[in-house]
């Protein structure tokens, strides 16, 4: 095999160029092997596999830096880095994470994980490189998905300031998770289109260089080539800043992108390489389906279906279905996604009610305040982005949204610890960023059927409201206790004395468990269902400190502005003799791994609550 002599960076380089697409292929073998048993990112990383062999080629790492956008799409980079060995563990606990780690390899020049950051960093590394009086290649891939981000335009902008080299390559699948949206799409795909130029360029260089003198003239082409362009590409959006165009190129042949490359790193200033692939290559289902193998389960590898199917509905799904019937119900009703149609659930309200659904791609902030505008012209939007997205919109939220009180919903998902994908997935922060923004009103379903009841209380409520819940299966348990939402009120599920129990949302089915085991132990325990992270319900909690000596707040958020937090102001500001237990994600960045393991580590499973609690408990009793 050709890749067992790849033990380490820079081995691609004794590779004979015959063995190129030996190796290409052999990858893409290891990488659905490999995906198929541990679950990832398939598709970007299937489409990507030639660019990153280029890349290595080009580079001498680690001294040379390659910063990739968002960094699904590193696995390649890993592999000819000498982490074979780790994808075994890819993306388990104590394992290979799989996004780009600086602890992890020197090789992995800048830590990635969110979308539209590459070019900012790189720039960053380019002037660091330039004040030092280094000679280093910088070079950051960005994705066409990650063009609809702002924070791309703004990176782009500095850079045409630049006098020294800067490659910047667009990997263009005119996919990001979804298909792409916008103008940026449309004009990206005018140049994938654009034969008509690369043939004229390549003929007229072609002759030139066959005749006496031609090489000095196509030299001369070459450095008035942006007049030529602009006659036949439309647009020439990225030399009209500033920035030299080179492409597009195929993004699945290697010595064509190396050619590219080599001419990119004479260029005195910001360049631009656009180098088309195909998302999913090599793989039919993930050919077919790119959306769906963008971030996989374990699946069998030769029908693409997953391994493990999930027979019970997820609170994805649970939103996706009370959307389309709030969509028939309310024709004010709007929905908002960030390129995430299908991961949010909005696919289906899209399909219903296309004039009414509207996919933003990767641009939260502008997600929010065009949400603010719909608001503001008389409709009922609701915003479905991640937790760990959604923090990239907080000015957005606060100034757009909230000063001016508008009727936002913001449905959280993927709230709490997400697992696999790592700290910078994990949602465990968004009770704090959005608990200091007043006005806001933030709320937590315990179960599938809370789910529902709240949203259909969001979208009626004059104010902004936010709805977290978590990745997975949606509890069912704790049926029979529905009582309406009222504002601001939460839910008492059972009613004693001693210890109460006070959990928000997904920790609601841990506490239950933890109840079970306390009366077992001979303690008489309440249960509350928060409902209401903000405003606190605090009649409650008079009402629970006057009744009981030990209060337990459970939630899935860092301790740091939480709810527990605020729980302990209440009752500081109140003079209460209750002792106060606060369960929450200790202030730290939770890496990737299993979920159970995961809250086991950071000590919100039911074994360490009930350990905590019964410790307090001896003690006070």
């Amino acid at each position: 095999m050709v890749l067992e002599k790849i033990l380490k960076e820079n081995d691609i380089k004794k590779i004979p160029e015959s063995e190129w697409p030996l190796l290409a292929g052999e990858i893409r073998d290891f990488l659905i092997d490999k995906i198929s048993v541990t679950g990832g990112h398939l598709g970007s990383n299937l489409g990507a596999v030639e660019l990153t062999m280029a890349l290595h080629l080009f580079c001498n790492l680690p001294d040379d830096k390659i910063v990739w956008d968002v960094g699904h799409q590193s696995y390649t980079h890993k592999l000819l880095t000498g982490r074979r060995e780790g994808f075994d563990t890819l993306r388990k606990y104590g394992g290979m994470a799989g996004f780009p780690k600086t602890k992890e390899s020197p090789c992995d020049s800048f830590n990635t994980g969110h979308s539209s950051t590459s070019i900012s960093a790189g720039l960053g590394l380019v002037k660091a490189r330039d004040l030092r009086g280094e000679n280093h290649t910088i070079v950051s891939v960005i994705g066409d998905g990650s063009l609809t981000g702002g924070m791309a335009y703004e990176a782009l902008n500095n850079a045409s300031k630049l006098t020294s080299n800067f490659i910047v390559v667009l990997n263009d699948n005119n996919m990001s998770i979804s298909e792409n949206v916008g103008g940026v799409s449309k004009y990206l795909n005018s140049i994938r289109t654009a034969d008509t130029y690369l043939g004229l360029k390549e003929n007229v260089l072609n002759t030139l260089l066959k005749v006496p003198g031609g090489e000095g003239i196509a030299n001369r082409i070459r450095k008035a080539k942006s007049t030529v362009k602009s006659m036949v590409v439309p647009g020439m959006f990225f030399e009209d800043m500033g920035i030299t165009y080179l492409g597009p190129v195929d993004g699945h042949n290697v010595k064509a992108i190396l050619k590219v490359l080599e001419e990119a790193k004479h260029v005195k200033g910001p360049v631009l390489v656009h180098v088309n692939t195909k998302k999913g290559k090599g793989y039919l289902p993930a050919e077919r389906h790119p959306s769906r193998f963008h971030g996989t389960e374990p699946f069998d590898v030769a029908t693409g279906l997953p391994s493990h199917p999930h027979n019970k509905a997820n609170y994805t799904d649970v939103f996706s279905t009370v959307m389309v019937k709030l969509g028939e119900r309310n024709e004010k009703v709007v929905a908002i996604t960030a390129a995430m149609a299908d991961g949010t659930g909005l696919k289906r309200f899209r399909n219903a009610y296309l004039d009414r659904f509207f996919d933003v791609g990767i641009a939260e902030e502008h997600a929010v305040t065009f949400a603010a505008g719909l608001a503001a012209g008389g409709m009922r939007p609701v915003v479905a982005i991640y937790s760990s997205f959604l923090q990239r919109a907080y000015d957005q939220i606060l100034h757009d949204v909230c000063i001016q009180n508008l009727p936002v919903t913001f449905a959280i998902d993927r709230a709490g610890v997400v697992g696999s994908d790592g700290e910078t997935h994990q949602g465990i922060f968004d009770l704090s960023y959005l608990s200091s923004i007043p006005g806001i009103t933030i709320m937590a379903p315990k179960n599938k059927w809370e789910l529902s009841d709240m949203l259909k209380f969001a979208v009626s409520f004059d104010g902004p409201v936010a709805i977290r819940y978590p990745r997975g299966e949606a509890y069912d348990g704790l049926e029979a206790f529905r009582a309406p939402v009222e504002y601001a009120k939460s839910e008492i599920i059972y009613s004693e004395k001693d210890i109460a129990l006070v959990a928000v949302g997904s920790m609601v089915k841990t506490a239950e468990k933890v109840r079970d085991r306390l009366k077992l132990a001979g303690y008489n325990c309440t249960l509350v269902n928060a409902r209401f992270v903000k405003p606190l319900d605090e009649a409650m909690f008079t009402t629970l400190t006057g009744e009981h000596k030990l209060i337990v707040t459970l939630e899935e958020n860092v301790a740091s502005g939480g709810f527990g937090e605020r729980v302990r102001d209440f009752m500081d500001r109140e003079g209460s003799d209750s002792e106060l237990i606060t369960i929450s994600i200790p202030d730290e960045y939770v890496e990737h791994g299993n979920v159970d393991i995961l809250k086991k580590e950071i000590g919100i499973d039911e074994e360490t609550v009930y350990n905590k609690i019964m410790s307090k408990a001896t003690r006070i009793w």
